[in-house]
């Protein structure tokens, strides 16, 4: 019966087959040879196309249950798209098979060249990724060349803005926001993927979105614009986790790989700059330079031995002086024997208050009265704590209210100018603080359930 295979496969039409009773694949196939026979003239009748190779063996799968027969029709085909399309049209008109009732209806017809594109285009990355990494010394210059093109051809884009971006960077768990899309071509060359460039100063939306249930890190350029990207980014609603800083009057785009690989291990937890995100960043960086360049210790410096003639010259014009002081005042001595004589009339000495901390206030208060205390806070960047029932202890900066929590015993409550991070959460319960109010909530998956958490924004 003709060609069993054809030389090229361009189409593969997939039908599904019900027949009410219980039939075999000769059945099946003769019930298709058998009823489209005639139905589309010389040119399209399945026997003439199998025997010039057009259309290939038609390959039958089937099943029996509940006294019916179930099962799938492959037939293989070299013609075109429309001629295929009529073939498959064709087979839904069997009605019979065998001395049954059947149906037959086509599910699909799959371009194989598709697939094998995929294959080629897979097998072509390899073969490109097996060169690069096997390459003489002698072309080296020609191979970062075609290595740069790769790298450059995988940038993607992101949302309404079209944010250059790494492959899929909205599957992966981690990422890492950059100013623009040279710092994102770049961090591709080094096979940072993770990549996505905000493209300004301006927060964009999808940005902010995309942030959510990720990890976060902010890897800026070693000048001021950085500093305002980063007071943005925070300002903008991103929850940032990490931020690292490219080397003092460095871009991103400019760092090797070496450069690159040192930043990244160096970057520093957000919530440790949060609140002073002007020190050390935003500080001019001809000082930094500067107090980089200092030694970290200064050393005391001794005072040299003097020549005997000259201390003892010194002695001698101290001498007066130690030898003619003046007598000790005889009032004290006078008030002590009155309050001898006369106890009774000697006014009650007074206490002195200690001057290194202020005296505490009790100050009970409600949680909208440590809301308005939040408010008088805001743009302070500052914190009041409550120890125990509800004695104000002191006023910190933000920067130190995890060292304050840690080192102050019976701290309760905390009310800071500033943003309640996982790890304020967790130090604070470890120390047994009941409430933390703050202007808003940071990247915080973990609430204990003992600790009542207010933000100003709900």
């Amino acid at each position: 019966m003709g060609k069993t295979y054809i030389d090229t496969v361009k189409y593969l039409i997939y039908s599904e087959i019900e027949v009410d009773g219980l039939v075999d694949k000769p059945d099946v196939v003769g019930a298709i040879f058998g009823q489209t026979e005639g139905l589309l003239g010389d040119d399209l009748d399945l026997r003439e196309l199998q025997k010039n190779g057009r259309i290939g063996r038609i390959d039958v799968d089937l099943n029996s249950r509940g006294g019916k027969t179930y099962g799938m029709v492959k037939v293989p085909s070299s013609l075109d798209m429309v001629e295929t399309s009529i073939i498959a049209a064709s087979l839904e008109i069997v009605d019979r098979i065998g001395p049954c009732d059947g149906r037959v209806r086509v599910q699909k017809i799959e371009d194989t060249r598709s697939q094998k594109r995929k294959v080629l285009v897979e097998r072509a990355k390899n073969l490109l990724k097996n060169m690069l990494s096997t390459e003489i010394p002698e072309s080296k210059e020609i191979s970062e060349m075609v290595r740069d093109q790769v790298k450059s051809s995988e940038v993607s884009e992101y949302g309404p803005e079209k944010l250059a971006c790494g492959p899929s960077i909205e599957k992966v768990e981690e990422i890492m926001l950059v100013e623009g899309r040279a710092d994102v071509i770049n961090l591709l060359k080094n096979d940072i993927t993770n990549v996505i460039a905000i493209g300004g100063a301006r927060v964009p939306r999808s940005v902010v979105e995309l942030s959510k249930g990720k990890e976060v890190t902010v890897f800026l350029d070693g000048d001021r614009g950085g500093d305002i990207i980063l007071n943005e980014l925070s300002q903008g609603g991103v929850e940032i986790d990490f931020v690292a800083r490219a080397p003092v009057g460095k871009e991103v785009e400019e760092l090797t790989r070496k450069e690159i690989i040192k930043v990244l291990r160096n970057k520093v937890p957000f919530d440790q700059i949060d609140g002073q995100k002007s020190k050390p960043f935003a500080q001019s960086y001809q000082t930094r330079r500067y107090v980089a360049e200092q030694p970290t210790q200064v050393e005391e410096r001794k005072p040299e031995p003097q020549p005997m003639p000259q201390r003892r010259e010194r002695e001698m014009r101290e001498e007066p002086r130690r030898q003619f002081a003046p007598a000790p005042s005889v009032k004290p001595i006078f008030e002590r024997i009155q309050q001898i004589i006369a106890p009774q009339e000697a006014p009650e000495p007074k206490r002195q208050e200690p001057r290194d901390e202020p005296r505490p206030q009790v100050a009970k208060k409600s949680t909208e009265e440590l809301m308005s205390d939040l408010n008088e806070l805001s743009n302070t960047l500052k914190a009041r704590v409550y120890i125990k029932d509800g004695v104000f202890a002191r006023e910190v900066p933000v920067r130190d209210v995890i060292k304050t929590i840690e080192e102050l015993p019976g701290v309760e409550t905390v009310v800071f100018d500033g943003i309640i991070t996982q790890r304020l959460v967790d130090i604070a319960s470890a120390k047994g603080v009941k409430t933390l109010i703050g202007v808003r909530l940071g990247n915080v998956t973990k609430k204990p359930d003992e600790m009542h958490i207010v933000t100003k924004s709900k």
